[in-house]
């Protein structure tokens, strides 16, 4: 319940009260007939509760959008997140808004400074890729703050924000490894390296927890030195990591790597020692970026359907500024581009 009596009513405590956006509020106040008759009534009933009675000032902001999404990326090098901003600017496009990009290049003082900068901007909601909306366990701190800026900002996230109400569109993790592994095991390998990630991250700890889970299914027993432990999301890692696989005699037929970035790593360490692919060992990865089409061989690799992503998480975004219902998740579903890296088991 709202208190009243030490301070001013505003157009978010109504809002928030009636479980709908300041912009529907808004078309209340304004007598605009779109809006549904129980969410009216609801509004009503709660401006009359507290008297409320908006400025004209307070109730021209309310009512002015400024046609712009803001999108906070972790480092839009990544050739990744780059695909995701192309898809999102898009999509923003086709419907009449504008994206404004704010990267922070992996830095955690960084993302919370952008994201009050884009509320500070009035940008009509926020969509983030990346930083700690990634975390498997998120930080309170970081959770506060968000609710914070979805006091007066819608926010999506590709991952997610326990505690939050922020809308989630993301990538069926599960789905993605299920490709991978039905490919691989189609081409009768049984000896599957998993490289690359961190499992404090909430994709890659999902994309560990299947390979476990399918590999326990076809009876195949489960090699924890063929998935290393610490890893990262970059060429060198993945290239340090092959190379001690290799270096400590472990079997293996197929490497998955975690993205398209460690899988040139993983690649490159294989060629220098001699080893073909996929003659050898077989490579496929995730995120289907350029690299997977000018690597060579050419990379099978997991494909995330960035304008169908692209499109989810706009049409997100611009029905919570519309106040339109949406769903609170939406998953992506990726496929499977089969190249030159993948081929059948040397062994079988």
């Amino acid at each position: 319940m709202l208190q009243g009596e030490n301070r001013t009513i505003t157009i978010y405590d109504i809002a928030k009260e009636a479980g709908v956006s300041p912009a529907t509020v808004s078309r209340v106040l304004t007598n605009n007939a779109n809006v549904r008759s129980e969410k009216k009534e609801k509004i009503l009933a709660l401006i009359e509760k507290y008297d409320f009675e908006p400025n004209t000032l307070a109730r021209g902001l309310a009512e002015t959008k400024t046609q712009t999404i803001g999108i906070l990326s972790a480092d839009i090098r990544n050739p990744y997140y780059a695909s995701m901003f192309i898809a999102c600017e898009q999509a923003a496009r086709a419907v009449g808004y504008t994206a404004v990009l704010c990267n922070f290049l992996g830095e955690k003082e960084s993302e919370m400074k952008l994201l009050k900068s884009l509320q500070k901007q009035r940008v009509d909601a926020i969509i983030q890729f990346g930083g700690r909306v990634d975390d498997l366990t998120s930080e309170e701190e970081y959770v506060e703050f968000a609710n914070q800026i979805m006091a007066t900002t819608p926010l999506v996230v590709t991952g997610k924000l326990d505690g939050t109400r922020c809308h989630i569109v993301r990538i069926d993790s599960m789905k993605a490894m299920d490709l991978l592994m039905e490919h691989l095991l189609g081409l009768g390998h049984r000896k599957i390296a998993l490289i690359g990630g961190r499992r404090d991250v909430l994709s890659t700890f999902e994309k560990y927890q299947r390979y476990k889970q399918i590999l326990k299914e076809r009876q195949i027993e489960f090699d924890p030195r063929l998935v290393p432990e610490q890893g990262n999301y970059n060429a060198q890692t993945a290239y340090q990591q092959m190379t001690e696989l290799l270096d400590a005699g472990v079997e293996m037929t197929a490497v998955i790597a975690i993205n398209d970035f460690s899988a040139l790593g993983i690649m490159q360490c294989l060629t220098q020692r001699g080893y073909r692919i996929p003659e050898d060992i077989s490579v496929v990865s995730y995120d289907n970026t350029y690299m997977a089409e000018v690597s060579v061989p050419t990379l099978t690799s997991v494909d995330y359907n960035y304008e169908e992503y692209g499109r989810k998480l706009i049409d997100t975004a611009t029905a919570l500024i519309d106040g339109r219902k949406v769903g609170r998740v939406r998953m992506v579903t990726p496929t499977l581009v089969v190249r030159g890296s993948s081929g059948k088991c040397r062994e079988s």
